[in-house]
């Protein structure tokens, strides 16, 4: 095993661990605090099972290989795009404050977009390496219609935060490979400017702007999570008020075991806490870039870097947002917060990375 997928694992390990503790942690003051009638432990063996679950679909990638996955992507895309069909129709998908992003499953909840986050690219980079001559336009929006159809769905649901990062991981693939800016670039560059100015014309648009800047405006609607998160982080000071000493998990701060668990654990571990969490992102990011760039293949290279990437934004975002830097959006932190699906997902990648690890340091030593 080389090192940098040491690195991986020792960075993986310690936060899956230290987010069980916090899952646990915040789950059992809710309980307390509501009177709620649920076992105490649900949460986290709810958490475990779908690790387990990761960990057997991971160690199947593994077996199967990064290039097998790159090979059936195209067919497995189609699989999770009638998935996403399916989260719309009554008694198989599931609804939550108004948005159809979830199928049930023997009682458990799987979200068939966070598939889409890693076959996507993988369909991509399949069609990239297809391609004998350079890349024209018309081959270009093909494949760019193709996957805009999961991507269109998920944007349906509604999924804006999903829909962000997987067209922001086709975007850095677009740079990685090369693909000519008059092709993406300028025509981004031109929606963005036209939506903007039509957005700003908005009645809504200009109140959320205001709410996100100062969120103490509406704190009985979408200011409150913000405001409650700021508060949380920052009466955590250096030290912390230790583990377990929360006051805004007692129900004053909503998706405290999700989107918004690191804002409780700034407030028990305080700011060297959460420079220690940072630092594991940052490991983690550094070793899985390594990884990409020792690999001995363009397939590796493409799919390694973009699995990073896609790990690595989700936490800048997650970070970002309980920090009150970016707009509050549903955005769970990789590893360490409460969400299956997402759990499963990023477990997935991390076995792929290990992968191509594993047959680059092969390939070297040959």
């Amino acid at each position: 095993m080389s090192r940098s997928a040491l690195w991986l694992i020792i960075s993986v390990a310690l936060l899956f661990s230290m987010g069980l503790l916090m899952v646990f942690n915040t789950t059992s003051a809710e309980i307390i605090d509501r009177s709620l009638d649920v076992d105490t432990h649900a949460a986290l063996l709810k958490q475990i099972l779908y690790g387990a679950v990761g960990l057997a679909l991971g160690f199947l990638l593994y077996s199967w290989g990064y290039e097998s996955l790159i090979r059936w992507s195209v067919p497995l895309l189609g699989a999770a795009t009638v998935l996403l069909v399916l989260v719309f129709i009554p008694g198989i998908g599931q609804s939550l404050n108004g948005a159809r992003r979830w199928l049930n499953i023997f009682g458990y909840s799987f979200q068939p977009s966070e598939c889409v986050k890693i076959l996507v690219p993988a369909v991509y980079i399949r069609w990239v390496l297809s391609q004998e001559r350079e890349i024209v336009l018309k081959s270009f929006l093909k494949i760019l219609a193709w996957l805009l159809i999961p991507i269109g769905l998920i944007l349906v649901e509604p999924d804006n935060g999903t829909t962000a990062i997987i067209l922001s991981l086709l975007m850095t693939l677009f740079l990685l490979t090369r693909i000519k800016a008059s092709y993406w670039a300028m025509p981004l560059c031109l929606m963005i400017f036209v939506g903007g100015i039509a957005a700003y014309n908005m009645p809504h648009v200009p109140d959320r702007i205001r709410i996100y800047l100062h969120p103490e405006l509406d704190l009985k609607g979408k200011g409150h999570q913000p405001h409650q998160a700021k508060i949380a982080a920052g009466s955590g000071g250096l030290l912390g008020r230790g583990l377990g000493e929360s006051l805004q998990k007692l129900n004053y701060l909503p998706e405290a075991r999700s989107d918004y668990i690191a804002a409780i654990y700034a407030e028990e571990m305080g700011f060297f806490g959460i420079l220690a969490l940072i630092s594991l992102y940052l490991l983690l990011a550094y070793s899985g870039f390594l990884i990409a760039i020792r690999s001995q293949d363009r397939s590796a290279f493409y799919l390694a870097s973009i699995l990073t990437f896609l790990i690595s934004i989700q936490a800048f975002l997650n970070l970002g947002i309980v920090s009150g830097l970016l707009p509050s959006k549903g955005m769970t932190l990789p590893f360490f917060s409460q969400g299956g699906s997402s759990l499963i997902a990023n477990i997935a990648a991390l076995f792929i990375l290990l992968d191509i690890s594993r047959k680059s340091k092969l390939e070297a030593v040959n």
